[in-house]
């Protein structure tokens, strides 16, 4: 990609001191980060068909809304204050060829499944975020793959280009863009009819459990939970009230997130708000910075510190002291509760040592921040057998470990980010279901990293929620 000869750094940058309030961010304009260093970006080889394709979705109506957005960031605020719990998850890197209606119906049910086990579990506020909807680009540690020999340009997710190795699939598209859009809309278009309709009712939770789930050991741990909220409800019917007719009974809210990483196709759906005079972007509720490109001076950071949605930061091993405090004076310089959630990816074996110190940075600065832990990206193998992988207990105990420092120090552990789905996949090592390194050929779907299946994700949430218990000092149900 050809960038703008103009490279500014942050220091030259003048930041708003109130980017809450009703203006524009100074300096800031929807292609500002275009005159920024960029990383992890594809090489298009037909600039003119990009331009007409950015310009072409700029025509296309916006995904979501500066209400929706607005929305989530309230709730956000909730988990910051400690009054609620973020659960974000979804797919590694979404793919045109497993785009299907019973894919999506299986991911709502996990979904809902875990929310009710951390909600009857922990006795707390669920605010419920799937990484979908336009989570189709992934960066990559190399540029190139070479195989036999041959080189070509690395899979980038669909967004930019195909998994096939060959010079064609490999070759980044811009008509790509306009398929992520179109797949996008009729995703939410379809989640939204789930989670506000009689798919999300507690009437029909009896429903939810998939036959794999049902017969493992946290599926029959669900049925029995279910029988008592069932319990509940026939009380609250009882009492002569309509649990069909109680909003928060009959539906769920639901929002959308990816990884702001292509910013052409952001910029694209950036809308102006006049009710707020400021920009959000518009392709989804909320947009994160990768751990690889949240250096200050660079694009990613320079475009998300100038719209309006609630925005997340990777935070890796590699986060000094200074760069965490000049990204919250960046993307979050009125300190404002929702706006920024900082999403910990140390590893297992590293965030004892590297976490406590930022979490108390924070918290001696003042900071109102969201706490996530995504303890996937940090815990990522290779089997002998040459698969990609992750093991069960190493996710645990990066959980375990995130909810245990911030008990030590007094703040709130909120919540949890990680990749999953509702398939009966095998891409994962351990859990209930033991599976083992034999096991991975058998059903390892995955077009990117490896994910939780419907089995091992929801065991994970009722570990979460005797973690959440402990946390608040709340006693077992």
């Amino acid at each position: 990609m050809t960038l703008s000869l103009s490279i500014r750094t942050r220091d030259a940058m003048p930041i708003a001191s109130e980017p809450s309030s009703p203006r524009i961010a100074m300096g800031w304009s929807p292609d500002s980060w275009r005159a920024f260093p960029i990383k992890q970006q594809p090489t298009y080889h037909n600039h003119e068909a990009l331009a007409a394709t950015e310009r072409t979705l700029a025509r296309y109506p916006s995904l979501t809304s500066p209400a929706e957005a607005r929305a989530l960031k309230r709730e956000l605020g909730m988990v910051a204050e400690g009054n609620a719990f973020l659960l974000q998850g979804g797919d590694c890197a979404e793919s045109f060829a497993e785009f299907s209606e019973k894919n999506l119906r299986n991911y709502a049910r996990v979904m809902l499944q875990m929310t009710i086990a951390l909600m009857y579990g922990a006795g707390c506020p669920v605010v419920k975020v799937g990484r979908i909807a336009g989570q189709f680009a992934k960066p990559r540690s190399d540029n190139t793959e070479t195989i036999e020999g041959i080189s070509l340009p690395s899979y980038r997710g669909d967004m930019i280009n195909g998994q096939d190795f060959d010079h064609e699939s490999r070759e980044p598209d811009p008509e790509r863009l306009s398929k992520v859009y179109f797949q996008s809309g009729a995703t939410l278009n379809f989640l939204r009819s789930l989670f506000r309709g009689e798919f999300a009712s507690l009437n029909t939770i009896s429903r939810w459990n998939m036959d794999f789930v049902a017969r493992s050991a946290q599926g029959k741990r669900f049925e029995a939970m279910v029988e008592r909220i069932n319990e509940c409800m026939h009380f609250i019917a009882a009492c002569g009230l309509s649990p069909s007719q109680e909003q928060q009974l009959s539906e769920a809210t639901f929002y959308t997130s990816h990884e702001g990483l292509f910013l052409n196709y952001e910029q694209a759906f950036t809308r102006f708000c006049e009710q707020e005079e400021r920009y959000y972007a518009c392709s989804s509720h909320m947009l994160w910075i990768g751990d690889r490109t949240r250096d200050p001076n660079d694009a990613h950071v320079e475009f998300l510190r100038g719209v309006g949605n609630p925005i997340g930061c990777k935070l890796g091993p590699s986060m000094t002291r200074d760069d965490l405090l000049r990204l919250c004076d960046i993307l979050n310089p009125n300190n404002e509760a929702g706006r920024l959630t900082f999403i910990t990816r140390m590893g297992s074996h590293k965030v004892g040592e590297l976490l406590p110190q930022h979490v108390r940075t924070i918290k001696e600065e003042g900071r109102h921040i969201v706490w996530s832990c995504d303890p996937m990206h940090g815990n990522t193998i290779k089997s002998p057998n040459g698969y990609k992988t992750r093991k069960f207990n190493d996710i645990l105990s990066e959980v375990r470990q995130f909810f245990a420092i911030h008990k030590a120090e007094g703040t709130h552990a909120g919540g949890v980010h990680f990749e999953m789905t509702g398939q009966d996949v095998t891409e994962c090592l351990g859990g209930a279901q033991a599976i083992s390194e034999l096991d991975l050929g058998s059903r390892y779907h995955t077009h990117c990293d490896p994910r939780l299946n419907a089995s091992q994700s929801l065991e994970l949430a009722f570990l979460i929620a005797e973690e959440l218990r402990k946390h608040h000092g709340v006693s077992s149900r």
